[in-house]
């Protein structure tokens, strides 16, 4: 019988992990929506899903990496493709979000990728960016969407893809702590059913991913390859266009 307790890393094209990234790219939008000019408040209960997937995501990519490529090579080209759109998409992401008061989520995936490199090889080269990234994480907390938690939530997710589901509680609570927990818990006290879903949303994100990576194996679905960076930038240009209609 297949073990479905653990998540298997393979070699090949792991349609799972596709599934992951669309439905995360999913509630990604779904979240942005909120602000096209429609009462929308109940779609941040899954917006909170989109970013401990992307981490899931990314964190399998390094558990698959390290299991089948020496020196990692693929993983410092992910980093390349992270940083450029960080660039690319910061100017899409200010002209669509109002006030934000962070940069966009590209630099935290960023660094939590150095980080959950560094612990993987745990030497040379990539174990001190994994170590800076982390320094980088706690000096610029306020300005990196998701602050360190964020930026530790890939790490967290690669040392629980190969244990039971149980654990998953970990990274869940990294995952609230990432998240605007202040403002959901008293929220959730006073009786507001979108803070208590979205609390409850942090908290199952990791295992729903993993069940995601070890149920849905073998699931037909459309590669997503690396022209999806283009659909960051691009799907706050569309929502813009979209929310200039509606004025």
């Amino acid at each position: 019988m297949r073990d479905l307790t653990t998540t298997p890393i393979t070699a090949g094209r792991d349609t799972a992990l596709d599934l992951l990234k669309w439905l995360a790219l999913l509630c990604m939008v779904l979240d942005h929506l909120r602000y096209a000019g429609w009462s929308l408040d109940g779609l941040y209960v899954p917006g909170r899903l989109a970013f401990p997937w992307f981490c899931l995501a990314l964190a399998a990519n390094v558990a698959r990496s390290g299991a089948t490529v020496r020196d990692g090579a693929g993983q410092w080209r992910y980093l390349g493709w992270l940083l450029l759109f960080s660039l690319l998409s910061e100017v899409p992401y200010r002209l669509y979000i109002p006030d934000p008061d962070t940069l966009n989520v590209l630099p935290t995936l960023a660094l939590g990728l150095l980080v959950a490199r560094g612990w993987q090889r745990r030497s040379g080269l990539a174990l001190w960016l994994g170590l800076g990234a982390a320094l980088l994480g706690g000096v610029f907390d306020r300005q990196l969407m998701f602050g360190l938690a964020g930026v530790l939530l890939p790490l967290a997710l690669l040392l629980v893809l190969r244990r039971p589901w149980y654990w998953a509680l970990l990274p869940g609570l990294l995952c609230l702590a990432a998240n605007q927990w202040q403002t959901l818990l008293p929220a959730a006290r006073l009786g507001n059913p979108v803070a208590a879903w979205g609390l409850l949303a942090c908290l199952l994100a990791p295992w729903l991913g993993l069940l995601v990576l070890r149920r849905l194996r073998g699931v037909s679905i459309a590669p997503m390859r690396r022209w999806a960076y283009l659909l960051y930038p691009g799907h706050f240009l569309l929502l813009l266009a979209l929310r200039n209609l509606l004025a």
